[in-house]
């Protein structure tokens, strides 16, 4: 099972490892091997022989139960709900003289967190869902200061998200934008691109030199919509991402790395719109 996508291939010998020993569902051959072809793994019975036990009486081998796009939905929704329930409580307890430092608190937090989760070689529910949380935060003071500036740009940029994730959904369905080995790879590029610009831009903010990039000015909404067209094709890159997965037989538990993208390209294309929104609408 070979794939160009480097995502995939990190879980894919991530799975394998899972697997070596030969755990699959029940009357399955080892992972990696064909019925009737090759011989059992070291201290395994062969194909088509039980288990044994220290009865005596056979037993299946543990199963390892495979993604499914099912798994990945639930998922997707349990984090977006755990991330939502996070921003309206941070919303509704933290005082207004905090927003700023909670802000920055959880946006420094959940860059760490962020990227902890993707370059693991294993996937960990308990730092998807801590991510949620902290992004929560971070989404849910965000928002509120914006909200305070401009009466239901919050709504709106909520509203155009999903529009444009499902936008996304859609043309990936009827493979009107595919994921390519090309657009894959001119996509991480991009999205590392503008990452190390971000991060150049924060450090030089930091010591008082302003780019322009996140001003109101013509350069800073061209640098936004630029922002929202790549954070909207990186969806594409997810679905691919999933439904690789789900043919090359990743683990269940994978189902929380998958949702954790979606999550990510969610907030970013979320915080872009905002942004946007507030460039659009001026002093006014």
């Amino acid at each position: 099972m070979k794939t160009s996508n480097p995502v995939l291939s990190r879980l894919g010998q991530a799975a394998e490892r899972e697997r070596a020993a030969g755990y699959g569902p029940a009357g399955q051959p080892a992972y990696g091997q064909q019925p009737g072809y090759g011989q059992p793994a070291y201290g395994q019975p062969a194909y088509g022989e039980p288990y044994p036990t220290a009865t005596g009486y056979p037993a299946s081998p543990p199963a390892v139960q495979p993604m499914t796009i099912d798994d990945v939905v639930v998922k997707t929704v349990t984090v977006l709900g755990i991330t939502g329930i996070s921003a309206a409580a941070a919303w509704a307890l933290i005082p207004d003289a905090l927003v700023g430092p909670a802000w920055i608190g959880a946006a420094l937090v959940g860059l760490v967190l962020g990227l902890v989760i993707s370059f693991s070689r294993m996937a960990n529910p308990a730092l998807v869902v801590t991510y949620a949380v902290i992004e929560g935060v971070f989404v849910g003071m965000i928002s509120k200061f914006f909200e305070t500036l401009y009466s239901g740009i919050v709504v709106q940029a909520v509203i155009a998200t999903f529009g444009v994730f499902f936008l996304m959904a859609i043309l990936y369905r009827a493979r009107v934008i595919r994921a390519t080995k090309k657009f894959t790879r001119i996509m991480i590029a991009v999205m590392g691109g503008l990452f190390a610009v971000m991060l150049i831009n924060l450090v030089l903010a930091l010591f008082g030199v302003n780019t322009g990039l996140r001003d109101s000015g013509p350069l800073g909404i061209i640098f936004s919509l630029v922002c929202i067209v790549v954070a909207s094709l990186s969806f594409i890159l997810n679905f691919n991402e999933i439904e690789e997965g789900v043919r090359m037989g990743l683990p269940q538990r994978y189902s929380w790395t998958a949702a954790f993208g979606i999550l990510v390209g969610l907030i970013w294309l979320y915080i872009e719109v905002l942004r946007l929104l507030s460039f659009l609408q001026g002093d006014d």
